[in-house]
């Protein structure tokens, strides 16, 4: 059958909780829960079997509550998977980095063991979609009407920022307001995708906010700046990079001042950062398309092209994501060269799940570090 996960009881860290201990290499991985509400909700130990001492390893990345019960394999050297149980399956799949390029890196900047916690995605979907351009060229338009024309496609990526809200912003919908203080300390715990500083504020796409839009089965977009898009652009996440220009520098600096929002320093500031913008969005390899709003509707329309949108399509749910909502509860049974078995809790079948299921490893190749992975699985018998 191949390798058995290991599943057992090492030590009590939260009331009726359950550890799971993973040899990889030299390591033994130990990974729960607790229940103490000053304490990170994930506890991960590591016991160097040569050297039979215990490591408290730093722990990045979006941290999921775990369940009393879960079980875990390793995937190859650099990455864990872990089952959590009770949970529906689209919820339950994680991925612990051990020893990733980013774990790698990480670990030399802060000088200490780091390890990092990823959330697993059943079914894979289209591209995300990364959309950049200047303050006041429309992009935030074109956005709103894509939401509006395909709301059951695509979902916004909500940024965060440092800045005040304007006017009828809302929190959590146009960005997510937070402190100075709050927002480095997610980045300095590897929580975000992208950040940059712009207009003396710090602006970033943080992995829970991409991970909410995937979560729902729906095309994530990004609305970053060229220096955050340079940013995705040089990590390992596969998106298209569209920049919106304006039909010329003077139109853009009329609509800026007919937005009425900001003050005359704010404006030349602005202007300034946009003309460095229009400056580097013909870098090669960065954008993959430039589009010019002169007309919003010509420019939508051709948006829409980019997007290869047909509005004579119906909309599809992957399989997987439908059985991923189910219920079941899972857990690793084993696991060979090609492929994890996931099995059904019981001996009986519930609303119609899969007694086995297989997880193709092929899907779990690459990544970014704490960014959701499509997963390929397969159903072996179903009652």
């Amino acid at each position: 059958m191949g390798e058995e996960a290991v599943e057992f009881s090492v030590e009590k860290v939260a009331k009726g909780c359950k550890q799971s201990a993973v040899d990889v290499g030299d390591k033994t991985f130990v990974i729960g829960s607790s229940d103490d509400d000053s304490k990170p909700p994930v506890i991960v130990k590591i016991l160097g079997k040569r050297t039979q001492t215990w490591v408290v390893p730093t722990v990045l990345g979006t941290q999921p509550t775990l369940t009393k019960s879960q079980s875990a394999i390793p995937v190859n050297d650099e990455k864990i998977l872990i089952i959590e149980k009770g949970v529906p399956l689209n919820e339950s799949i994680w991925f612990l980095e051990i020893d990733t390029p980013f774990v790698k890196q990480q670990r030399k900047i802060k000088g200490t063991e780091v390890v990092s916690l990823s959330k697993g995605v059943i079914g894979v979907g289209q591209k995300p979609v990364v959309i950049s351009g200047p303050s006041g060229v429309g992009k935030g338009t074109l956005i709103a009407k894509l939401m509006k024309d395909y709301p059951s496609k695509f979902g916004f990526s909500v940024s965060h920022t440092t800045r005040s809200p304007r006017e009828k912003e809302i929190d959590g919908v146009h960005y997510h307001f937070t402190e100075r203080s709050k927002i480095d300390k997610d980045i300095s715990e590897g929580k975000f995708l992208e950040f940059a500083h712009v207009h003396g504020n710090v602006y970033g796409t943080s992995i829970e906010a991409v991970e909410s839009v995937t979560d729902e089965g729906k095309r994530c977009i990004l609305d970053i700046d060229v220096q955050g898009a340079r940013s995705v652009r040089a990590s390992s996440l596969e998106a298209i990079f569209i920049f919106v220009c304006p039909p010329s520098f003077e139109e853009l600096e009329k609509r800026l001042r007919a937005r009425g929002t900001e003050t005359e320093e704010q404006i030349q500031k602005r202007l300034r950062n946009a003309r460095a913008e229009l400056d580097q969005s013909n870098s090669p390899g960065l954008f993959d398309h430039l589009l010019v709003n002169d007309d919003l509707e010509a420019c939508y329309e051709n948006l829409k092209k980019l997007l290869t949108l047909d509005d004579s399509q119906e909309d599809s749910i992957d399989f997987y994501i439908k059985d991923g909502k189910q219920t079941a509860s899972y857990s690793i049974m084993s696991k060979n060269d090609s492929e994890i078995l996931l099995q059904f809790e019981t001996n009986e079948a519930k609303n119609g799940a899969a007694s086995l299921l297989a997880l193709d490893l092929s899907s779990l190749s690459g990544g970014a570090p704490g960014r959701t992975r499509g997963l390929k699985i397969r159903s072996i018998n179903s009652f």
